[in-house]
């Protein structure tokens, strides 16, 4: 078997792997180089002659010739007799050179050269995969279902390579079928041992931001600058924007004639409901507006502890709250204030009863289901319908209606 054979047969598996020839061919050099000094003790007489756009390899043996008898390295020199079978002119001292043929490195060494040549390209194909995705990282990326596992949905790309997204990186209604594209956003590229892993979130806010920038050309033409964005994934967001052109409504531009804009990011995101708003330097102005749709009757700053207290109706109350706190919660991230709700007591309330009183009655869990969306007196609950009240919370309707029976009972005491 010739040089052109062997290398033919070591690189059979070349059409599979992302690498040009130039590169490939430079491997191969140095995984022959390294062979040649384990078995010879150097590679330094060696010439490897490399023709990349044929695929093949010349190596050449560079030895000294000496007189009969008096060879002490065989592969440094060259016996006087041996040379003129090669050229009948040559003469002692001088130089020569002469292919020398793969098959002759013997079998365990070649099968350990093709070994080595596997493993570096192996390491060539994970290096590059590194830097690839580590400039790919808050980018928006988009693979298909390969398998989806208890902890992780495996994702194949266009060319081969495996992309993970962990359960936690994965919005709670996500559902994926094998074969069908996910979109999500180059999170991290993370070495486990030497092959790269490369992490793709749908949760984080960059997520988001990328799809605003996709979605809305002003945001990607710098017009409109998105300044923060906060998120519950799947379930609410709030996004605050500004624009540079005072001509420009950033929200509106946003949201687009009947949400047309922003309706493609909501699907993209599991109908995660999304609250785009005004941004201002205004702390007392970026809370009111953060905790839309409630209505703000006015806000107390304590800029030394980073808390705020909002005054409302307490008809506004349960807006401001939202279900299960979301509202407020989010309203809370995005102003870096911690925000406390205080209702106003009208006149004919004054009569109202705190809904720990009747803890003997209530157990807990149930008034604190209730104090979730903002309502934490007697006559804030009856002011709803037994529906209003199952649909916006997680009680049962027997739950609500025995509720509304001891409320009921307390004023018709009175």
């Amino acid at each position: 078997m010739d040089n052109r054979a062997l290398i033919d047969s070591f690189l059979e598996f070349k059409d599979f792997k992302h690498i040009d020839k130039v590169t490939l061919m430079a491997i191969l050099e140095d995984v022959f180089r390294n062979t040649l000094k384990k078995k010879f003790g150097s590679d330094d007489n060696f010439d490897i002659i490399i023709n990349p756009d044929k695929g093949d390899m010349e190596i050449w043996r560079n030895r000294v010739v000496v007189n009969n008898g008096e060879v002490e390295d065989e592969n440094t020199e060259i016996a006087l007799d041996e040379a003129r079978k090669i050229e009948s002119d040559f003469e002692v001292g001088e130089e020569v050179s002469q292919v020398y043929h793969l098959i002759d490195l013997g079998r365990r060494s070649i099968l350990a050269l093709r070994q080595n040549l596997i493993t570096k390209i192996h390491e060539h194909d994970s290096t590059n995969l590194y830097k690839q995705f580590k400039d790919l990282i808050n980018e928006v990326y988009t693979a298909e279902v390969h398998h989806i596992r208890p902890k992780a949905v495996i994702l194949i790309d266009d060319e081969n390579n495996e992309i993970v997204l962990p359960k936690d990186k994965q919005i709670p209604s996500d559902y994926f079928k094998k074969g069908e594209p996910v979109r999500g956003i180059i999170e991290a590229v993370e070495l486990k041992g030497s092959k790269p892993q490369i992490i793709m979130s749908r949760t984080s806010e960059a997520f988001m931001e990328k799809l605003f920038e996709q979605e809305i050309p002003e945001i990607a033409e710098g017009i409109i600058n998105i300044k923060r964005i906060v998120r519950i994934p799947g379930e609410k967001a709030k996004v605050a924007v500004d624009s540079y052109n005072d001509n420009i409504d950033a929200v509106g531009a946003c949201v687009g004639v009947k949400g047309s804009r922003i309706h493609g990011i909501v699907r993209e995101l599991g109908n995660e409901n999304i609250d785009v708003i005004h941004f201002t330097e205004n702390p007392s102005l970026l809370i009111s507006r953060a905790l839309a749709p409630a209505e703000i009757t006015e806000v107390k700053i304590d800029e030394e502890n980073k808390k705020a207290t909002v005054y409302l109706e307490i008809s506004e109350v349960s807006k401001a709250i939202g279900r299960n706190g979301q509202n407020i919660k989010l309203a809370s991230k995005l102003t870096g204030y911690e925000i406390d709700v205080i209702r106003n007591q009208a006149n004919d309330d004054d009569d109202d009863v705190e809904m720990i009183e009747f803890v003997d009655e209530i157990d807990q869990w149930v008034i604190d289901e209730f104090a979730k969306i903002g309502l934490d007196t007697a006559k804030s609950i009856l002011k709803h319908t037994v529906e209003e009240l199952v649909r916006r919370t997680d009680l049962e309707e027997e739950t609500v209606i025995d509720v509304i029976n001891i409320l009921k009972e307390e004023f018709d005491e009175e």
